[in-house]
């Protein structure tokens, strides 16, 4: 089920953290987004490139304990497919033509940009916040150069976010910031599940005690 747009603001405001899902086999991608939802993470991307990852979606969605978004959603069948399929936020790897089609549809898209110019396209494109993607390539430093004459944007920063960098973009401003290998590893693709959840139940802690980022 498609999440308003203002609900998925707050929650991620709330919550800080979307996980994102990226693995070689879907019964493993599955199971690790179930114990990163038993650990207290409530959004959760699974990237179109998975192996079958609408069924991903569609049993996450199923479980119910997290929301779970589609992630890499380039094309306007991609976005009907995933939406179809139970997702409830949609995120992007650049400016594409899904942008503005999900926009118009009401579904929640963070939008994926890098320079100034893209990220006031995605914006204007309809996105509900931006992907600064890859967030590693700048850094803190440069997300808090970015929000200076953009203020209103949210930005979610993704790419080489481990602990220590996500509490460093958070104190610059970021919203919230999507963390995939430092978080889930190898667990999409067969690793150990027992690691998974000890990193998960850090990570969530962690982020729950780190101060409020600025607006």
């Amino acid at each position: 089920m498609v999440t308003a747009v203002g609900d998925i603001l707050t929650g991620l405001r709330e919550t800080r953290l979307v996980a994102i899902i990226r693995g070689s086999d879907p019964d493993a991608a599955i199971a690790a987004g179930c114990v990163l939802a038993q650990e207290g993470v409530r959004f959760i991307e699974v990237s179109l490139t998975t192996p079958d990852p609408l069924r991903v979606i569609r049993v996450l969605a199923a479980e119910g304990s997290a929301r779970i978004g589609a992630g890499t959603v380039l094309r306007e069948d991609d976005v009907t497919a995933s939406v179809d399929a139970g997702a409830s936020f949609l995120l992007t790897p650049a400016l594409a033509e899904s942008v503005p089609f999900a926009a118009a549809q009401g579904v929640p898209v963070i939008a994926g940009a890098f320079t100034a110019s893209e990220a006031l396209a995605a914006m204007r494109q309809g996105a509900t916040a931006v992907k600064l993607f890859p967030a590693s390539q700048g850094g803190p430093a440069y997300l808090k150069a970015l929000r200076d004459p953009f203020p209103q944007i949210p930005f979610l920063p993704v790419g080489g976010v481990d602990a220590d960098a996500a509490e460093q973009y958070l104190a610059v401003g970021a919203f919230a910031v999507g963390v995939g290998g430092p978080l889930v590893g190898d667990a999409a693709s067969g690793g150990d599940l027992g690691a998974l959840r000890a990193r998960a139940r850090a990570f969530v802690g962690r982020l729950a005690l780190s101060p409020s980022p600025s607006r």
